[in-house]
């Protein structure tokens, strides 16, 4: 019976100690690194390439960045991205992915319903909380609070456009 308890402490202690090691590993990583460890985030790996922003997002930061999902990128209208890709619309790309981001660390628990956020493009942006989900404009929050060691990721089901486009 005390070897039970003894090897079941022990069993949760190790589990413990790779939950922790999974964590203290995810947060070594800047917000680059986690997009391309993420297999639903590689047009918006690519997209960063393009826009020239992976210096700055892997920059000391800290930044919060809500990431589209490769889904959202696909439910674009048709064309919308292959011609955002084109090195003649990258002040559009560019335009389109900074408003996505946000200067410092913004986790969840910070956001209000009906907060408005400056984002690092120049416009704002819009929370609202309600009925389970947290949405950014018309984006709906599908994986929150992803951390980086130079800012925090929340994943969107939506591109979110400036209200200039």
């Amino acid at each position: 019976m005390r070897t039970q308890r003894l090897t079941k402490i022990v069993f949760g202690a190790f589990i413990a100690l790779l939950t922790l090691t999974a964590t203290v590993k995810a947060q070594s990583k800047d917000i680059v690194d986690l997009a391309v460890g993420n297999d639903n985030l590689k047009t918006l790996v690519a997209a960063v390439k393009a826009g020239g922003l992976v210096d700055v997002l892997k920059g000391d930061g800290p930044f919060t960045v809500f990431a589209p999902t490769d889904e959202a990128f696909a439910a674009l209208p048709k064309g919308t991205l292959e011609m955002l890709l084109k090195p003649e619309n990258k002040d559009k790309l560019v335009a389109i992915l900074t408003y996505h981001v946000v200067s410092g660390k913004v986790m969840s628990t910070d956001l209000s319903n009906g907060q408005k956020a400056a984002t690092v493009q120049g416009e704002k942006i819009s929370v609202s909380i309600g009925g389970g989900n947290v949405k950014i404009n018309d984006a709906k929050v599908i994986a929150a609070d992803v951390k980086a060691k130079n800012g925090v990721v929340h994943v969107i089901d939506k591109v979110i456009l400036p209200p200039n486009m």
